[in-house]
Order: C-alpha cells, then sequence, then structure tokens
C-alpha cells in the first residue's frame, strides 16, 4: 500500500463457478491466483494458498450456490486463510449471496439466515462485499463492513433493447418484484403489469390476479432469481392464457432447482434470459435458454474498488 492505495491485487477463486472467475480474471488481464480447495476424506474442507499475498489488495469470487454449505464454507476457510496470511485487504466477491431469501422473522421462531452468513462472513475477515441483485436490498444493511450492491437489470434491458421489440410490457411476478420491473420498464420506456398472487407454502404459489393491461403484448417478466419455477411458469401460463402476444422470462440467478427445468420446458415462455452468477450443467440449458455474462461488470466493479474509483456508475439504469 502507498499513500493509502494498494499497489498490487490478486484473484483467487473457490470451487463454486471457476468459469466466471476465470472470465472475470481475464478482462482484469490477470491470471486466477495459485490455490487449492479440497477434502479431507471426511468431508472437510481443505484450503492451501501457493502464492503470498501479504499486504496484497485479494479478491475470492465464490458463489454460494448448490452445495450451498459447501461453497459457504470454502469461502469462509479461504477468507480466514487469507486473513492469516496477512492479506492488506480481503473483497469477498459473491455473484449469488445463497442464504438470503430469509432475510425477516415472517412468522413466530423463524430465523434470519441472511444476518447469520453475513455475521459469518464479517467474523471470517472479510473486509468488503461485492455480490449483485440481493434478494432484498436491506441485506446490505446486515454487514457492518462496505457492500457493492451490483445490478443485473441494464444488463437484461440492453439486450431486450437490441431486439427492437414493439408493443413491450414488463411484468412484475409478484408484489416483491414491482420495483425492479418498474427499473426496466423506464428504461425500455413501456408500461408494467404486475401478478397477484399467494403463497400457500414455501416454493408453491397460486396466480390470483393480472393487474395491468398485457393483451396484444410482448410480456417481459423480470426476477431476481428463478429457483423451482413454480412463480414465473404460472405468471407466464397466466398472462398468455389472457392474451399476451409473447412471453420472455429474465432473471439475474438461475438457481433451476427441482422440477424448474421441466416445468420451463413446458411453460407458454418463448425465451428465458438468465445472468451467468452461478453455474448452470449442460443438461439444464434447454433451446429456449440465453446466457448473458456479468463479468465484465463485475471486472469493472473490481477494478474501481482496487483503485478507489467510485463505483456509483456501474448503478445507472439510464438509456
Amino acid at each position: 500500500m502507498k499513500n493509502g492505495v494498494y499497489t498490487e491485487y490478486k484473484v483467487f477463486a473457490g470451487n463454486s463457478h471457476k468459469e466466471l472467475a476465470e472470465e472475470i480474471s481475464s478482462i482484469m488481464g490477470k491470471p486466477l491466483g495459485k490455490s487449492t480447495v479440497t477434502k479431507f476424506s471426511d468431508g472437510e474442507i481443505s484450503v492451501s494458498l501457493w502464492e503470498t499475498v501479504r499486504g496484497i489488495d485479494v479478491y475470492i469470487i465464490q458463489s454460494t450456490c448448490d452445495p450451498v454449505n459447501d461453497n459457504l464454507m470454502e469461502l469462509l476457510i479461504m477468507i480466514d486463510a487469507m486473513k492469516r496470511a496477512s492479506a492488506g485487504r480481503i473483497n469477498a466477491v459473491i455473484p449469488y449471496y445463497g442464504y438470503a431469501r430469509q432475510d425477516r422473522k415472517a412468522k413466530a421462531r423463524d430465523p434470519i439466515t441472511a444476518k447469520l452468513v453475513a455475521n459469518l462472513l464479517t467474523a471470517a475477515g472479510a473486509d468488503r462485499v461485492l455480490s449483485m441483485d440481493l434478494h432484498a436490498n436491506q441485506i446490505q444493511g446486515y454487514f457492518d463492513i462496505p457492500v457493492d450492491h451490483l445490478v443485473g437489470m441494464p444488463i437484461l434491458a440492453k439486450y431486450f433493447k437490441e431486439k427492437n421489440l414493439d408493443d413491450v410490457c414488463v411484468v412484475s411476478p409478484d408484489h416483491g418484484s414491482v420495483t425492479r420491473a418498474r427499473n426496466m420498464a423506464e428504461f425500455l420506456n413501456c408500461p408494467i403489469a404486475i401478478v397477484d398472487k399467494r403463497r400457500p407454502e414455501p416454493n408453491k404459489s397460486e396466480i390470483m390476479n393480472i393487474i395491468g393491461d398485457i393483451e396484444g403484448k410482448n410480456c417481459i417478466i423480470l426476477d431476481d432469481m428463478i429457483d423451482t419455477a413454480g412463480t414465473i411458469t404460472n405468471a407466464a401460463n397466466a398472462i398468455s392464457e389472457m392474451g399476451a402476444k409473447s412471453v420472455y422470462a429474465a432473471a439475474t440467478h438461475p438457481v433451476l432447482s427441482g422440477p424448474a427445468i421441466e416445468r420451463l420446458e413446458q411453460s407458454a415462455i418463448d425465451e428465458i434470459i438468465l445472468l451467468n452468477t452461478l453455474p448452470v450443467p449442460e443438461e439444464h440449458r434447454l433451446e429456449k435458454m440465453t446466457f448473458l455474462s456479468v463479468a465484465p461488470l463485475f471486472a469493472e466493479a473490481m477494478t474501481r474498488v482496487f483503485t478507489n474509483v467510485s463505483i456509483s456508475k456501474l448503478f445507472d439504469t439510464e438509456k
């Protein structure tokens, strides 16, 4: 460090999404740092760093996706290894932040796992967190360290802008995604609609009503993640039955668990646009899926953090 600015940085990666980590490091013009993350025979995770990080600004890229617990522990142990190796600053780059859906006490005796994970990351020694489209914005406040919260919507919006669709309507699949849908609608200069639903139990949703005019329009259903795909496919089928001209689905995080692939394949969705914040196996990739990369955005954000340049420009959603 010189005059309060780090003079060198290194990028490391866990095992969760090596492909994205390599793409980010390639854009930044740096090879990934030499490290290995393996397991002992009883399943315990073992981390070894094979190069010095003393006094260096380090970035650990790791999505806490399936297997969530293993990937989270890998990240925590890598942070601890960096701290004990006297790293100058430790930046946890978490494109997909797991355990984010329990962000409040929805009913008596609920845990708040999003806060628990924030505490674990801080206790392990992280100095900064860089993530994208947290399930709830207030999760940023669960940390007592800086959090840079990137937004995936502009990447998706630019894709649709280039398609030059007529009569577009952005659809929020539930009330929680209205702000996200409104931001995209402003970018595309089009109206929005809202799916009014209720959720009788976790991972199950039931459509109640469509608020807004979707008849004869090219509808874009926007959400932060697609997990079991119940919400987004129910919404797609409902608006298709109510006269939508075509139906597109867009999401930042392709979790795609359980019956998601089957539901998406059989749904009324014409095209599914996803960001690569977590890996999707080839067998889960459908012909109507399009993947867009978040690597350039993360590379730019990490470069700006290293050089102490504002990253607020990266949040710009203007046309």
